[in-house]
């Protein structure tokens, strides 16, 4: 089930945030979107995830277009996990994690066998299980992330489109989470990550998407994306490139370019 955008073009209030920008998304890969800041990452995934309208252009799902996609639908297919996830009040695990069953539930329904087996999946999944009779407000902001992903993935989507998800998790966690993206990706869902770290992306991500100014500078294998000349373009900077313990090419920012 690919995930496409085609000439998509959105403004917040008299401001254009993305300029016409296409790209196809494949499943089973995890893919980065990366760019400086306010170049229009969170704008693209919220656009994605059906949460804001283009002026101009279009999201696929599948080849069909997500605006004629049910809400109800679309919320099974597209599990959406925003910058700012949080959980305001006291509540436990398990119930949270639940919340991600919603959208395949009928009205009035209670939970049904197949709501019990998806949410102790994503427990296992998110390597949560032993916390699913603590309440949100006991644990660490690591432990909050992996629920809150699990909360998602109870919903068995086929797309994970997640903003920024390593916002304010220490290093450990921050590769503990990129690990179950990839282990997603490699289950065969399909992954779209907004990332700020470029050594992150290029651990990470199979595919990267530069975006400047809300137009695309870059788009495919990280390998390629990465390289010198389109961090230039996206960024200004300088980096250096070396290889980490598995041959894989990791950008090192040096300094600006001149």
């Amino acid at each position: 089930m690919d995930l496409s955008v085609t000439d998509l073009s959105v403004s917040l209030g008299h401001r254009r945030v993305l300029d016409s920008v296409t790209a196809e998304f494949r499943p089973a890969r995890v893919t980065a979107i990366l760019g400086a800041n306010g170049s229009g990452k969170s704008t693209l995934i919220r656009t994605m995830a059906g949460l804001l309208d283009p002026d101009r252009g279009h999201v696929r799902l599948d080849r069909r277009y997500l605006n004629r996609i049910s809400v109800r639908e679309r919320a099974q297919l597209l599990g959406y996990l925003p910058q700012d996830a949080s959980v305001h009040w006291n509540v436990g695990v398990r119930e949270v994690v639940a919340l991600g069953r919603l959208p395949h539930r009928s009205p009035f329904a209670g939970p049904s066998q197949a709501d019990a087996m998806a949410i102790g999946a994503a427990l296992a999944a998110t390597n949560t299980n032993h916390l699913a009779e603590r309440d949100m407000h006991a644990l660490s902001g690591g432990e909050r992330a992996r629920v809150l992903l699990a909360r998602v993935l109870a919903g068995e989507p086929q797309w994970l489109l997640a903003d920024e998800p390593l916002a304010s998790l220490d290093p450990v966690h921050q590769l503990g989470l990129l690990d179950q993206l990839r282990t997603l990706a490699a289950g065969g869902m399909g992954v779209v990550i907004v990332l700020h770290d470029l050594i992150q992306a290029a651990r990470a991500a199979d595919d990267v998407l530069l975006l400047k100014g809300g137009r695309v500078v870059a788009f495919g294998p990280a390998r390629e994306a990465l390289a010198h000349q389109p961090l230039r373009d996206a960024f200004g900077v300088e980096v250096m490139v070396v290889p980490d313990e598995q041959g894989r090419l990791l950008p090192v920012p040096i300094g600006l370019s001149a």
